[in-house]
């Protein structure tokens, strides 16, 4: 009984670490999310390019064309190289 116990916890935790996989946004999400975001961005080609890269890992972006990183955690709280926030 115990043996088949344990093989069950253990096949339990093979396929439950499967589906934890990280989800990737859709990119036609991110590009509308973005494009909303940059907008009024003083540049906007940099600006969709982080906004971007931040929305592919966090699957969130802020509501807004600035500000309101609140909403989503992730985006607010990644960092550059140099230790300035990287998300616009």
């Amino acid at each position: 009984m115990k043996i088949v116990l344990a093989t069950l916890l253990i096949a339990s935790l093979v396929l439950s670490s499967s589906l934890l996989q990280p989800t990737m946004a859709d990119p036609s999400f991110c590009d509308s999310k973005c494009g909303v975001r940059c907008e009024s961005a003083g540049i906007p080609k940099r600006c969709l390019k982080y906004c971007n890269l931040c929305c592919q890992k966090c699957s969130c972006v802020p509501s807004g064309t600035y500000g309101n990183k609140s909403e989503c955690p992730c985006y607010r709280d990644m960092l550059s190289s140099k230790g300035t926030p990287k998300c616009p």
